[in-house]
Parts: structure tokens; C-alpha cells; sequence
């Protein structure tokens, strides 16, 4: 497919229903598999989105000159990982929420146990889809290894916990020493929001043989854009409705989170957003019109309103 003169829109029409039927393919799980569990899993990973991160692996891909059909296992175990972490993220012991792209979240629809248990499953199935799809296994073991890092302890996972463990007060002590509350901010974000979006673009890179040069610059894009997104979800989250998002909004605030429009306020944090994006689209200068759906995702992030 060619991106040059393609919007967001057009290339999540034309990318989105290939990133569902290969998703809807890949959880068609055999037996041993509880029909309820299956559907649970189905449930919340097939539910509407807008398939940022599978998009992002796939686009990388094409601006590394590799195809969609060669990275699409990885756009899926990048998405499966990201609906792992909703489900576990709205639970009662994390977020809290009942409503999650416009409908009840996993543990409503089903229960507390079988939302545990349908993210456990995507997490593994994630990695068997990598290691199982991609060729040759040098660049299986990479992407697993990326994929593993992104989502763990020290990234996504430790992001989150962060997030958890700073709720209702400001700044608190890191390792370090004391730390300023965006510096706490960024560095909650840069791991629970930024981590795996650079970790699809990576995917995305590995799989089409890119070069060090292509990898730093896919890199520099994915840590500005992850901030970007998580200000314009903070942003969203202050001043959009429930209708519009398909999710809860104001309890960020009600929980007593840090946010971008918390400590910057709202100019101040659609300036940071914009600065970012731009930075962004930047980075991407060395490849030309091939990364264009890139930058239509990346300017994306600043329009959207849900």
C-alpha cells in the first residue's frame, strides 16, 4: 500500500479489517481452551479500537521497506499485549472502570476471575505468535525479546505500578531522590504509555531488516509520540465526554492522579503535545515519503477526540 498521499482515516480503513481478520484468525484457540475464557479473551481483543499500536508495526514495516504480511504477527502480538494490559488495568484492584471502548470492560461483561484469567492468556499468546510466525528465528528470538522488555517490570508493568502508587498525592521519592512531579509524570509515561508504542514501531523495524540508522530514528518518533499520546488521553480525559470516549472520564481527577493538564494546565499541555508531534515528524526526515503513514498517524494523535 502506498501512504504518500494517504489520512489517518484512510489508512485505518484500509489496514484495520486486515489487523481484525488476523486477530479474529489468531484466538480461533483449539481445545483445551474454555469457551468462556475464549470469549473473554475475544471480547475485549476484538472489541472497536483504533489499532494504534498494531497500525505503528506495520507502518514502521513499510517505511523499512517490508510488508504488511511479513510484520502483521507482530502488529497482533503488540495488540494482544496492549488488551492484557487493559483488562488487568480496569480491574477493581488497578483503575477501577466498567466501561472500556464503549462497552462494559472484561470484568463486568464476564467476572473478576475470568478477566484475570483472559489477560493471562493473551500475554503468553502474544509470545507464541512470535515465535511461532516469524522467520528466520534470530529475528523471532529479537522481537520476543523487545516485546518482553517493553511490557515488563521495568517499563510497562513498572509504569503502571507507578501510576497505581503515586494516586492522590504528588511527587514522591524515587530511587534516586526526590523528583520533580513532571519529571515523575514523564517518567511514569515513557514507561507505561511510551514503552510499547516504541516497541511496535521496533517490531515493525526488525522484522523489515532495518538499519541502525532507520531503527534510532523509529526510536526518537515512538518516545515523542508516546508522550504525545498520553497528554492528548490526559487532555481528552479532562474535557471529553463518556459518549464520545466509550470509556468513564474525569476520574483522573476524581482519583487524585498526575497529569499533563494537572501541572501544566491545558495551553500548556496541547503546546507540549504539538511541540512533541512535530519533534516527531522530524525524526522521521531520513525516509522520505515511505514514512508518510507515519506522520498521518502521528498528527492523528493531536486531532483525535476519543
Amino acid at each position: 500500500m502506498q501512504n504518500a498521499t494517504l489520512s489517518f482515516s484512510e489508512i485505518s480503513q484500509s489496514l484495520g479489517p486486515l489487523i481484525d481478520a488476523a486477530l479474529d484468525a489468531r484466538t480461533q484457540l483449539g481445545e483445551g481452551c474454555p469457551a468462556r475464557l475464549r470469549e473473554a479473551m475475544r471480547y475485549s481483543l476484538l472489541a472497536p479500537g483504533k489499532r494504534i499500536r498494531p497500525l505503528l508495526a506495520l507502518l514502521a514495516a513499510q517505511a523499512c521497506g517490508g510488508s504488511v504480511e511479513e510484520a502483521m504477527p507482530a502488529a497482533c502480538a503488540v495488540e494482544m499485549i496492549h488488551a492484557y494490559s487493559l483488562i488487568h488495568d480496569d480491574l477493581p484492584a488497578m483503575d477501577d472502570d466498567d466501561l472500556r471502548r464503549g462497552q462494559p470492560t472484561c470484568h463486568k461483561a464476564f467476572d473478576e476471575a475470568t478477566a484475570i484469567l483472559a489477560g493471562d492468556a493473551l500475554l503468553p499468546l502474544a509470545f507464541e505468535i512470535l515465535a511461532g510466525e516469524i522467520t528466520p528465528p534470530e529475528v523471532a528470538v529479537a522481537c520476543c525479546s523487545k516485546l518482553a522488555k517493553a511490557a515488563g517490570a521495568c517499563n510497562m508493568a513498572g509504569g503502571q505500578a507507578d501510576d497505581v502508587g503515586n494516586e492522590g498525592r504528588g511527587a514522591t521519592a524515587s530511587a534516586a531522590g526526590e523528583i520533580s512531579d513532571i519529571d515523575l509524570l514523564e517518567s511514569i509515561h515513557h514507561r507505561k504509555t511510551g514503552a510499547m508504542i516504541e516497541c511496535a514501531l521496533q517490531l515493525g523495524a526488525i522484522v523489515a531488516a532495518a538499519d541502525k540508522r532507520e531503527m534510532e530514528a523509529l526510536e526518537q518518533f515512538g518516545r515523542r509520540l508516546g508522550m504525545a499520546f498520553q497528554i492528548t488521553d490526559d487532555l481528552l480525559d479532562e474535557q471529553s465526554t463518556e459518549a464520545e470516549m466509550g470509556k468513564r472520564t474525569g476520574k483522573d481527577a476524581r482519583r487524585g492522579k498526575l497529569t499533563f493538564p494537572y501541572i501544566l494546565g491545558l495551553d500548556r499541555s496541547r503546546q507540549y503535545a504539538r511541540q512533541l508531534v512535530a519533534e516527531a515528524c522530524e525524526a522521521l526526515a531520513g525516509f522520505g515519503p515511505d514514512a508518510e503513514g507515519l506522520r498521518s498517524l502521528a498528527r492523528f494523535v493531536l486531532e483525535r477526540n476519543h
